[in-house]
């Protein structure tokens, strides 16, 4: 098989609280603790779980927006991890990030052109003003805005168009990977949809792969290949959407389906609510980390941690409950 277009090994992010004895760190928050995955070109791979699970920090220690503990990603056959500052630079055009926030991931004080093909600039991709308008204009038409909104600002703009301009800034320089981190969650519902579209055409458009990051497992479903969910940092099962919706392996991805509306209003699903709250990320319990809320929690499932591993084709699962 060739080589996946993403390839994320062992993945750690711990951010320290303090200070101890020898200025080393008393405690940490373990965010993102052993994740591995891959994504291959033009795919999509959602990544779902609760608020505080470690998804957006996955997201950023791929792109090395934010330092990783340990671990290693390689995108494209090249170790993302071991890249100096000066590389890290050629890579942003091959992998860029779509924020959650439009309203405050754009510079107020910069018309949208200029927010637009700002990276255009920085990576020498128009050889004169002439070539950048041309181009600043397409990316603006591309996400289904107009030409003449180029000399608008932000504070212009509705939430849902100011998503489009994010979008728009993250194919000006024509990327094979873009990091989604929740591009729909600040939006109204009817939006959404418009967005999830745009990105879907676009998708098929360029050939783009999308590291779907979401809470929302109905907008999950919609838009990606396969779907990774996370709990207390670490991924607990990996399937594709039609399987992992079917028929869910671990608990907590039962759990978390068991909340999604049915569209039909003479089906019902048995609501799962679990006990408890998450755990703290600075002391998660021993052995498997659902365990304090499992349903169907054994003594083993207290002592010793389920390893990711693969229980049919395509299909990974963390649960002793697959033994």
């Amino acid at each position: 098989m060739s080589e996946p277009l993403l390839a994320v090994r062992n993945l750690v992010k711990h951010f320290p609280l303090g200070a101890g004895l020898l200025a080393r760190a008393a405690e940490s928050v373990r965010a993102v603790d052993g994740v591995s995955f891959e994504l291959a070109a033009g795919e999509t791979l959602g990544l779902v779980g609760e608020s505080g699970c470690g998804k957006s920090t996955t997201g950023r220690c791929v792109l090395r927006l934010i330092e990783p503990t340990s671990g290693e990603v390689r995108f494209d056959g090249r170790s993302v991890t071991a890249m100096s500052p000066a590389q890290l630079r050629q890579l942003a055009r091959g992998m860029q990030i779509i924020f959650q926030d439009p309203f405050a991931s754009l510079n107020p004080r910069m018309p949208v052109g200029a927010i637009v093909g700002e990276a255009l600039t920085i990576h020498g991709l128009a050889r004169n003003a002439r070539e950048y308008d041309e181009r600043v204009v397409e990316l603006l038409e591309t996400v289904g805005l107009q030409a003449e909104h180029r000399r608008r600002y932000p504070h212009e703009f509705s939430g849902g168009q100011r998503q489009r301009i994010g979008i728009a800034r993250a194919l000006a320089v024509k990327p094979r990977l873009i990091v989604c981190d929740e591009p729909v969650s600040a939006l109204d519902v009817s939006i959404q949809a418009q967005v999830i579209n745009l990105l879907e055409d676009l998708q098929r458009r360029f050939g783009l792969a999308y590291l779907f990051i979401a809470h929302d497992l109905s907008v999950v479903q919609h838009i990606s290949r396969r779907v990774a969910v996370m709990y207390l940092g670490r991924i607990v099962e990996t399937a594709s959407a039609r399987d992992l919706y079917a028929a869910p392996r671990h608990p907590y991805t039962e759990a978390l389906l068991s909340a999604v509306p049915i569209p039909d209003p003479g089906a019902r699903r048995k609501r799962i609510v679990l006990p408890g709250d998450v755990p703290n990320p600075i002391r998660p319990p021993a052995g498997c980390h659902f365990h304090p809320r499992c349903p169907q929690a054994m003594e083993r499932c207290r002592r010793e941690a389920p390893q990711l591993r693969e229980i049919s084709p395509g299909r990974l699962a963390a649960c002793h409950l697959n033994d």
